[in-house]
């Protein structure tokens, strides 16, 4: 049956529910005393409904994971649902659609579906930025032109033939039809558009951003032709559509100029902008959506257009459309518009496609609508200076129809220009020219011949495998002081840990400070903190700390610590995460995340510069590292907070029977080795966590810190202030970074240190034979393991930093270098103030993590509860002086973990930040690499 207007299907409604009062009651027992529940009722029409929606969602859904792995559009498999759900496929199954799809029934369905579809509108209108026009003003506008005039002028001219065959030519008009065929053509679907931009990782090129803008204005212009096509059908005289016309301009110009004003002024008095809409401005939201419907629809145009016009209407001031959008769309496209096009479908027979000539005239029709949009939108976009390859995907990627095509269709047969056979084959078209558009994208512009267009765009990259690293050992990468610093803003629990570290990187400002005294020689003597008053620590003196590490200069004339923030979002296919790729400028200035950092920085005179970017979960790793190449950054912090580890940071200590200490905190979680009532560390969460920290590690520019914050304990957020550092020296390249890295953390008066030179014997030592037995976990520790039990995670091989070839002569050279390191820095020549706060020893031991684990123990005891402690770690990754696997795996098997332990966080953070956190510190972890310079 045709499809009802908006409000034909209100009216009809109503009159279905006047005529409850003039019957008895029905029963209420329902399925329970025999009742149908599919059975149409008109009294209690929710019963079939959901039926339907149940039919229409799984089927939909399933199609959607099979369409999907070919890299196509969600509302291909909507469409193709809804046909194979109609008279194509199951409809011919007897008694489907009379059971499942009564006549009687459609109605409600009906109904349901258009306050979908105005609200899909409502959410076009939301996404159209006419900024995206103004930014590439020039060829968005030629392009778009050219892939309107010209498909225009090929469906006229095919609607010659087409009228004459299929139209019934004493009820439609030649012109009406024409100009419906035209607008067919021409018209690209914007919102599936910006979803197969995303789907080829093109929204980053210029391609991408040209095509997103000339779609914008194809958009607009599409939906007032369409406009003007369905007032002329439903107007009885052309002055009557010309007061059609009058009157949606009218309105048009109303709600985009005083009821805008006034909506923008609403929402900044209401705070809408700072905190979101609030329920008031999300009531008026909705009643000037289904207003704007009824006036338009009431007046002759269609319902769709009054959603549309209002989502024009909504400001996008402080994301307050964003906003919007992410409290309408899951409702809209995963509830609302799948029942919409199940109704296209179920008014689509391809069986009565049964001539050759209809197939012809398919084929005509896919073959016009792309010859129409490629020709004209790639010669202009050659025009413009954009190579054969990329003016050929700006040609495929307009001639996109999806679902905008098909609203105008189902328009169409609304209006009666349209019957069942011909809309059955524009809707061949639509979908075979949806479908083609992303494999011919591919073909025509693959990703290596892509170009990125800015900073705070998209960043999307070509993934190749990292070459091995060039050794040296000329101290290079630890011979810069970090003045250039990217951190990586994801999470809101990270804020802490970045603010606590870059303070701490920023040298005190000038004049009198407080030294927290000089650490012990020895590490086995008592710790004391007696403060006092000292003079700032001087950055002339750190030039004996390693050669070359900074120039003689003064504290005033030091360069200060510059931070880049790199705020990165992850791209979903929900409209709201498009819509923010495309308006990066503006999203960079209102981000909560960026502000916080960036005030911060202001606050504590700490330079901040900010960039944001919106990709691909996958494409993180890359992002990272292209900011970092064209910052020119010396060093790289990703931050792991506590909640990212799944843990609380309030938990106790506790005592075992042989007298030591083991602790339940953040570190120990983060191998799931502690039930917590959050998400277990070693939950999927954590480890796609980790795996990108891995893929930084092994593809950034830069040395590379990863940094585990454990939180403030109570004590410390009681007035606490200053931390110590506690770092054993294995040697290697990332070890000598960390050990310069320490150094100049301590040119804080607020940091002290506590290095330890390790060598790793053969026979046990003194040393081992003062080291208590390790305290063994039963019980609670064992949890984690039940509750991962169910859940099965594969391991995926990243490639990881390589150095070199692990040769006697490599051994050597290295070897000779961790010396050098060594004696420059816990042997210096003149005085330097940040070395006074630097405790050095060395260590032999058998088992050596056995040992520093308990020293670590030892360091937090010490620190006082007005100190935190920070381990200092270098990864070691392929570079280790000595193979620490085996005492590991000791370890894990002596705390009762080495079944909750994930291989991939171990890789990830290296064997000896494994064992502190196998040990059960409490302390944050700071995890080092070093960057070789190419030789």
């Amino acid at each position: 049956m045709p499809s009802l207007s908006f409000s034909e299907s209100l009216i009809h409604v109503a009159r279905s529910a006047s005529n409850v009062f003039a019957r008895t009651a029905p029963t209420q027992g329902g399925l329970l005393q025999g009742q149908n529940p599919a059975a149409v009722n008109t009294t209690d029409p929710i019963r079939l409904w959901v039926i339907q929606l149940f039919i229409i969602i799984c089927f939909t859904q399933l199609l959607g994971l099979l369409l999907g792995r070919m890299r196509q559009p969600k509302v291909i498999s909507e469409v193709i649902g809804g046909i194979l759900l109609g008279p194509t496929a199951m409809g011919r199954i007897p008694g489907f659609t009379n059971a499942i799809f009564n006549p009687l029934s459609i109605p409600y369905l009906n109904l349901t579906a258009n306050i979908g579809l105005v609200l899909f509108l409502f959410v076009v209108g939301l996404e159209v930025d006419t900024r995206l026009i103004k930014r590439n003003a020039r060829a968005s506008l030629a392009i778009s032109a050219a892939g309107m005039i010209l498909p225009f002028g090929l469906g006229a001219a095919l609607a010659v033939p087409m009228y004459t065959k299929y139209i019934d030519t004493s009820l439609v008009s030649f012109g009406n039809y024409l100009l419906f065929a035209g607008v067919a053509m021409s018209i690209t679907a914007f919102p599936v558009l910006c979803r197969i931009l995303t789907e080829t990782k093109l929204l980053s090129t210029a391609v991408g951003s040209v095509t997103l803008a000339a779609g914008v204005g194809n958009d607009l212009v599409g939906w007032i032709l369409l406009a003007l096509t369905v007032a002329l059908v439903n107007a009885s005289t052309g002055v009557m559509a010309v007061y059609v016309l009058l009157c949606v301009t009218g309105w048009a110009l109303f709600l985009l100029f005083p009821v805008k004003w006034g909506f923008r002024w609403l929402a900044r008095k209401t705070g809408s902008f700072e905190s979101g809409p609030t329920p008031f401005m999300m009531t008026l939201t909705l009643l000037l959506v289904f207003a704007s419907a009824f006036f338009t629809d009431v007046i002759g145009v269609h319902a769709i257009f009054g959603g549309f016009l209002a989502g024009l209407t909504m400001p996008h001031d402080g994301g307050f459309n964003i906003a919007l959008l992410e409290k309408f769309e899951d409702l809209v496209s995963l509830l609302l518009l799948p029942l919409y096009f199940t109704l296209s479908g179920l008014q689509t027979d391809l069986g009565l496609l049964d001539r050759a000539v209809d197939w012809g005239y398919i084929v005509a029709l896919c073959v016009i609508a792309f010859v129409g949009k490629f020709t004209g939108c790639a010669s202009v976009a050659a025009f413009f200076g954009f190579n054969w390859r990329e003016s050929s995907a700006i040609g495929t990627l307009m001639s996109c129809k999806g679902l905008v095509e098909l609203i105008v269709l189902n328009v169409g047969l609304s209006a009666g220009i349209l019957d069942t056979r011909i809309f059955s084959m524009f809707v061949v078209e639509a979908i075979v020219l949806t479908f083609m558009t992303t494999p011919l994208t591919l073909l025509f512009y693959p990703e290596k011949y892509r170009t990125s267009t800015g900073e705070t765009a998209l960043v999307v990259e070509e993934k190749t495998e990292p070459a091995p690293r060039t050794t040296t050992f000329g101290l290079r990468s630890e011979e810069r002081i970090k003045s250039r610093i990217t951190v990586v803003l994801n999470k809101m629990e990270h804020l802490p840990a970045l603010m606590m570290l870059t303070q701490l990187l920023q040298p005190a400002p000038g004049g009198p400070a407080q030294s927290f005294g000089t650490r012990a020689s020895s590490i086995d003597e008592s710790d004391k903190y007696n403060p006092a008053p000292t003079t700032l620590p001087s950055l002339a003196g750190l030039p004996t700390l390693l050669p070359g590490l900074i120039a003689p200069t003064s504290t005033a004339g030091a360069t200060p610590v510059r931070i880049d923030a790199l705020r990165l979002i992850e791209l979903t296919e929900r409209a709201s995460a498009l819509f923010k790729a495309s308006v990066t400028d503006d999203l960079v200035r209102s981000d909560p995340l960026v502000n916080v950092f960036r005030t911060y920085g202001h606050l504590n005179r700490i330079p901040v510069s900010a960039s944001l970017a919106v990709v691909n979960y996958d494409s993180f790793s890359s992002s990272v590292s292209r900011h970092v190449a064209q910052h020119g950054s010396d060093l790289v912090v990703i931050p792991w907070g506590p909640q990212a580890m799944g843990t609380s940071v309030l938990e106790q200590a506790q005592t075992g029977a042989s007298g030591t200490t083991s602790y339940s905190g953040p570190l120990a979680n983060l191998f799931g080795s502690t039930p917590s009532t959050s998400a277990p560390a070693n939950s999927p969460s954590s480890l796609l966590y980790s795996q990108f920290a891995r893929r930084v590690f092994a593809e950034a520019p830069a040395d590379v810190a990863l940094f585990i914050d454990r939180g403030l304990g109570p004590s410390e957020t009681a007035g606490g202030y200053g931390q110590h550092v506690f770092f054993p020296f294995f040697g290697g390249p990332d070890d000598r970074t960390a050990l310069a890295f320490v150094v100049q953390l301590c040119a804080h008066p607020a940091i002290s240190a506590t290095v330890v030179r390790v060598t790793k014997s053969d026979l046990p030592t003194e040393v081992d034979l003062e080291t208590p037995a390790p305290t063994h976990h039963t019980g609670k520790d064992n949890i984690a393991s039940t509750l991962n039990a169910g859940m099965t995670v594969h391991s995926t091989h990243y490639p990881d930093t390589v150095y070199g070839h692990n040769t006697t002569q490599f051994r050597l050279a290295s070897s000779a270098a961790d010396d050098i390191a060594w004696e420059t820095v816990a042997r210096p020549e003149g005085g330097n103030d940040a070395l006074t706060r630097v405790s050095f020893s060395t260590l032999a031991s058998s088992q050596p993590l056995h040992v520093l684990a308990q020293r670590a123990h030892h360091e937090e005891r010490s620190s006082g509860s007005w100190k935190s402690l920070v381990i200092v770690v270098g990864r070691g990754r392929r570079l280790a002086t000595e193979s620490h696997h085996g005492e590991l795996s000791q370890m894990l098997a002596e705390h009762g973990r080495e079944t909750s332990i994930n291989s991939d966080i171990r890789k990830t953070i290296g064997d000896v930040a494994s064992a502190f956190v196998v040990s059960g510190s409490r302390a944050s972890l700071l995890v080092m690499q070093s960057h070789e310079a190419q030789a």
